[in-house]
């Protein structure tokens, strides 16, 4: 059955927000929303509508639970020493001066994990680090570069010791690690991609999306990188039939334009 409350509740947030709400999997994000909207004391998406478009803690929460910013430094680890040893050492080899791009970043702690670790590599200056997100008040978060101790639960001593200070019971992250990346909003579906990128990591983010969604996300990503750039996935988001988008396989979750 057609979910009709629902499906005017995607059309008016499309209009408000420019996010398309059919482009993610309908059953996780309708279970995602009528959680929220039940807590806030609501009974239909129509209802819950009204009230974030006079309630804008409402309207931001609600970006907050479509954009699910869950985020940590250097998650999966192991993924990130592949990356520090292995892809961007060839990388460098060619080019020392690389453009790099963190899509949909969140709270902040990708960029900053490919700045720490490209700082063992090459001088911060010669690097280019853009990190995108479509929520506004995520992108402030990441600006500020202020995390709770958990967050730095994979965070090797050396890193933690040269580029955090404790705050409270929280850390910041240096000056230095927090100039080296420019953040800027983005809708990665309805919004044109930059292009001539060494390396595009977007991880966590794919398995929400459908797969026609997915399927138009790989062109363009595969646009946006040069020759032999590499995209970067999470460690759920293996992409099948590669070939189609000009990638290649080089380690597992990394992919590189042919």
């Amino acid at each position: 059955m057609v979910d009709k409350d629902y499906e005017q509740f995607i059309t008016k947030v499309k209009h408000k927000t420019g996010i398309d709400l059919s482009l993610y999997k309908e059953a996780q994000m309708k279970r995602r929303l009528i959680s929220l909207y039940e807590k806030r004391g609501f009974s239909s998406f129509s209802d819950f509508y009204n009230g974030l478009s006079k309630d804008n803690d409402l309207y931001y929460e609600l970006l907050d639970r479509i954009t699910i910013n869950v985020s940590e430094f250097y998650r999966n680890y192991k993924r990130w020493q592949v990356l520090e040893e292995k892809i961007l050492p060839s990388l460098l080899e060619n080019n020392n001066q690389l453009k790099i791009w963190s899509a949909a970043c969140s709270t902040g702690e990708e960029p900053y994990t490919i700045a720490m670790i490209l700082s063992k590599l090459v001088d911060l200056s010669k690097v280019k680090i853009i990190a995108t997100d479509i929520d506004e008040n995520v992108i402030a978060r990441a600006k500020q570069g202020i995390y709770p101790e958990r967050s730095l639960n994979e965070v090797p001593n050396d890193m933690k010791k040269k580029y955090f200070k404790q705050v409270g019971t929280n850390y910041q992250v240096s000056d230095q690690i927090i100039n080296a990346v420019q953040f800027k909003k983005q809708n990665l579906l309805a919004d044109p991609f930059e292009s001539q990128f060494d390396l595009i990591v977007c991880r966590n983010v794919l398995i929400y999306f459908t797969e026609e969604a997915k399927e138009i996300l790989y062109k363009k990503f595969s646009g946006a990188l040069k020759k032999q750039g590499i995209f970067f996935v999470g460690s759920t988001e293996q992409i099948f039939n590669a070939e189609r988008y000009q990638l290649t396989s080089v380690d597992t979750f990394f992919y590189q334009k042919s």
